[in-house]
């Protein structure tokens, strides 16, 4: 009898120990599925629908560059397809500047940031390029091939195409842009130049769709298998949705949360000290040149498109989203107002500003934007990702 009622004490032992067990993974689990609910959508509508946004923009810059190059060989008028090129080129920078918030993972891991957004353009090793009759003829057999494996970070990418794309004046020694379509006059290398530059800028960008989603269209996969261009088997998104099982890099939905803030932090000091700071402050011709679109005179858009990347992580990038904004309203809502205030006030005050390309040195309004940048990064920063950790 000392046996069994013995057994009847060791199991309500365990019994409260397992209820109190049970309580804690409960107050646990609530938190997770919190957060888990917020990273669901983020990977799917925020960066996954960003990435394939951008990569269907390239698809399309991609056939009107062909088709310039072939108005060019025939001795054609192109202007209406400089202007569309133009067009186009600006509607696949805007998804890759409000993808800036997301810089992590495949971006970074690949090198795919600084592979087509390095600036500036290296204008010497550039003009030496374009009158290499031998590595020219190569660039137009190979296309983006030769221009992703063989051609440097300052001679690719986003801005190469820009300075084709859109005019630019002589001032100063400097090549000054104006913001309009290029004059219908590429040379013939010019022409050969943009499109092979342009082939590799979308092959990068379905290749971050892939490493994301894990999947593209067949068109997108027929570019990338006639450059052969392997894709990336990141699964990137999978890993996100599916934090703590078996095959993903992430322990924990808390680790997601705070990955996904931390590179909102990151794009936030680089607006402000780099992207404006620099060209604000200009004490040296390296400074004064480090203007982020300076052909197509859109720097002012990239700049509110990142902190509207920052928005969109935050916030939801569609009405109903519910996202990390949510769950930090229910743990401290005066702190998500504040957060969802600073982020609307950066946008604004960047849209305060005017010509920055050529205004920005000392300009009190590129001061004022700063200030509301570095204010939305050290709320993130100071408070945010704090509170994701308790």
């Amino acid at each position: 009898m000392r046996k069994n009622w013995l057994f009847i004490g060791v199991l309500g032992l365990i019994g409260v120990l397992g209820t109190s067990c049970e309580s804690n993974t409960e107050v646990i689990s609530d938190k997770e599925a919190a957060l888990q609910q917020a990273v669901t959508p983020y990977v799917n509508n925020t960066v996954i629908a960003t990435y394939k946004a951008m990569a269907d923009a390239g698809m399309t810059l991609l056939e009107q560059t062909e088709a310039i190059l072939d108005k060019v060989e025939k001795a054609e008028d192109y202007t209406t397809l400089m202007r569309d090129a133009g067009a186009s080129w600006r509607a696949m920078r805007k998804h890759w500047e409000q993808s800036e918030a997301f810089l992590y993972g495949p971006a970074a891991s690949h090198n795919i940031d600084p592979h087509i957004d390095s600036w500036p353009l290296d204008f010497n090793a550039m003009n030496a390029l374009l009158h290499d009759a031998d590595r020219m003829a190569v660039i137009e057999e190979e296309g983006g091939a030769y221009v992703g494996d063989k051609l440097g970070y300052a001679l690719k990418g986003f801005h190469a195409a820009e300075y084709l794309l859109f005019e630019s004046v002589e001032q100063d020694g400097r090549a000054v842009g104006t913001g309009k379509p290029h004059a219908a006059n590429l040379t013939h290398a010019e022409a050969v130049y943009l499109l092979g530059i342009v082939e590799d800028l979308t092959q990068q960008a379905i290749l971050l769709e892939y490493a994301w989603a894990g999947e593209v269209s067949a068109d997108k996969k027929q570019l990338l298998e006639e450059g052969e261009v392997e894709p990336y088997e990141d699964r990137y998104g999978w890993q996100m949705i599916h934090a703590g099982q078996a095959g993903s890099i992430y322990v924990t939905y808390q680790e997601v949360a705070e990955e996904i803030i931390a590179g909102c932090v990151d794009i936030a000091g680089e607006v402000a000290d780099l992207k404006m700071g620099n060209p604000y402050i200009s004490s040296t011709p390296e400074e004064r040149d480090y203007i982020e679109s300076p052909y197509s005179c859109t720097s002012t858009e990239d700049f509110a498109d990142n902190i509207r990347s920052i928005q969109h992580a935050y916030c939801g990038a569609h009405a109903g989203d519910y996202a990390l904004s949510n769950y930090v309203y229910s743990q401290n809502a005066e702190l998500d107002g504040r957060v969802r205030t600073a982020i609307e006030d950066a946008i604004a005050a960047i849209g305060d500003i005017d010509n920055f390309e050529n205004t920005a040195q000392n300009n009190p309004l590129v001061k004022a934007a700063i200030d509301k940048v570095s204010a939305l990064e050290e709320i993130l920063d100071n408070e945010v990702l704090p509170l994701l950790s308790k």
